[in-house]
């Protein structure tokens, strides 16, 4: 699944699917969706190419809108292996969290739980002293890995034959804090942890 595709479906559920048994099948809903899909491919080129600061942004509205919880925003384990956990773990590392369970660590890296531990025994990550990993480590751990130079995602065609992601809206870098119930990051600044911890390392133990 591509990144578009995966926020093309998350926006179905939990945004189109309810407005459309609320309006009773209004055809300005099928509007919506349409205009929703083509604004997704331009977001996941953004969030895939565009500039850091721009991509947590995008990142930041699609989580407020996708996960408005009072709760903190913990998400199941196996959602980080997907393209918008992983594009979040890149751009980010997590939201709201300075540390990570090793469950959540090890989704983010694409390995096992006893993988992570393993990386924390032979010190190659490092262990917070309340437990769990710290995310910057994690982070700066699949970078080094698989340095973040994703390919042009592919949009649809529009009717001229043009991609509508060719002709994207740009959405300007903020300068303000992103809030969220739970809590608050910078969408300027982007990730707040430090990420000297983790030692640059192949790509044989994050596979």
């Amino acid at each position: 699944m591509l990144l578009a595709e995966q926020i093309i479906r998350l926006l179905d559920i939990r945004l189109v699917d309810p407005l459309e048994i609320l309006l009773e099948g209004d055809p300005g809903v099928d509007r919506v969706r349409r205009r929703l899909q083509v604004r997704a491919w331009e977001w996941a080129a953004m969030i895939e190419q565009g500039e850091e600061a721009e991509a947590v942004h995008i990142i930041a509205r699609l989580i407020a809108t996708l996960y408005p919880d009072d709760h903190a925003f913990a998400p199941p384990v196996e959602w980080w292996r997907t393209p918008l956990g992983q594009a979040v773990v890149r751009r980010m590392g997590h939201p709201f969290a300075t540390t990570v369970s090793y469950a959540t660590a090890g989704a983010m890296l694409g390995i096992t739980r006893q993988a992570i531990h393993d990386l924390v025994r032979r010190g190659r990550l490092p262990r917070d002293p309340d437990g769990g990993v710290p995310v910057g480590a994690v982070r700066a751990r699949l970078l080094a890995a698989t340095p973040f130079t994703t390919p042009a995602t592919a949009a649809p065609l529009t009717a001229s034959g043009a991609t509508s992601a060719g002709a994207a809206h740009r959405v300007p870098a903020p300068s303000v804090d992103f809030v969220h119930p739970s809590g608050f990051f910078s969408a300027a600044s982007g990730d707040s942890d430090d990420l000297t911890d983790a030692e640059p390392t192949g790509n044989e133990e994050t596979q």
